[in-house]
């Protein structure tokens, strides 16, 4: 079983030292996607065994690929799909069947491998406009929170997720969130769009930073060398840029990378943990 690497610990934006989470680094895709679905199955287990839900929001791009490892049939037996709730931490506001949909790349990867109720799968509304989409998604929202089906902040009603998943782009992007774009700022709103994404396409709805932040669990699926750079930023003592990826700091819960060895080139007096 590969075994995090020491936390490691930095400086925040506001001065104040902070735990920039638990770094795990693997040798192979492989070893990190073993441990990826040993982590879900854990938190799902305790969630449902706490709360009776498992509340989980998704990203798109690689991340699902390395989730398949939940489709094999020693999870099938030990997850209960039945009680998980789908969210999509962002979405591209394309048809449900576009190659570009975040739902639709879920669906084929993991979704329709396992049992999950079709009711508990909230995508978005593809027929809306990217501010109606982000208006409605925020509103079915606030319904499970008011259940909570989604558990909830109390100090500030925001909804609290068992684990949100990221990704992370070259440029430090997450989930919608890019470098130097207003939707960053936001801090009124749970769910926000963008109709200028500069990676296409460009209507998309995504979480703010404070939904994301107060998730119980927020776990970044991060692999290639060409992601290495932001990583860095994202992570080392310093860094002379503030990525949307650095902004990722939970406000009461856990933060956790899988970094493949090429993703994690990059990072200070950085060691292996998945064996050679």
């Amino acid at each position: 079983m590969s075994t995090p690497t020491d936390q490691l610990l930095e400086m925040d934006i506001s001065g104040e030292i902070k735990k920039r989470g638990d770094v795990r680094i693997y040798d192979t895709k492989d070893d990190l996607a073993t441990d990826l679905a040993d982590y879900v199955a854990e938190l799902s287990e305790i969630a449902v065994k706490e709360r009776g839900y498992f509340a989980v929001a998704l990203s798109g791009g690689s991340l699902i690929s390395l989730m398949g490892k939940l489709c094999e049939p020693h999870y099938y037996k030990i997850v209960d799909w039945a009680k998980w709730h789908i969210f999509w931490v962002d979405e591209r506001v394309v048809a449900k069947s576009h190659p570009d949909s975040n739902y639709k790349l879920a669906k084929d990867g993991l979704l329709s491998k396992v049992p999950v109720v079709p009711s508990h799968v909230y995508s978005i509304n593809d027929t809306l406009s990217a501010e109606q989409a982000a208006e409605e998604y925020e509103f079915v929202l606030r319904q499970l929170v008011k259940t909570r089906t989604v558990d909830v902040v109390e100090s500030s009603d925001c909804p609290k997720f068992d684990l949100i998943l990221l990704g992370m782009g070259p440029d430090g992007h997450i989930a919608s969130l890019f470098p130097n774009h207003s939707a960053i700022n936001e801090r009124n709103e749970w769910v926000t769009f963008i109709i200028d994404s500069p990676k296409p396409p460009p209507e998309r709805i995504t979480f703010t930073l404070p939904v994301i932040n107060f998730a119980s669990n927020i776990a970044f699926v991060v692999t290639g060398g060409n992601k290495a750079e932001a990583v860095r930023l994202a992570i080392n003592e310093n860094p002379e840029h503030i990525l949307p990826a650095r902004l990722v700091s939970p406000s009461n819960g856990n933060l956790v990378w899988f970094l493949d060895k090429e993703a994690a080139s990059e990072l200070a007096a950085c060691q292996s943990s998945g064996g050679s």
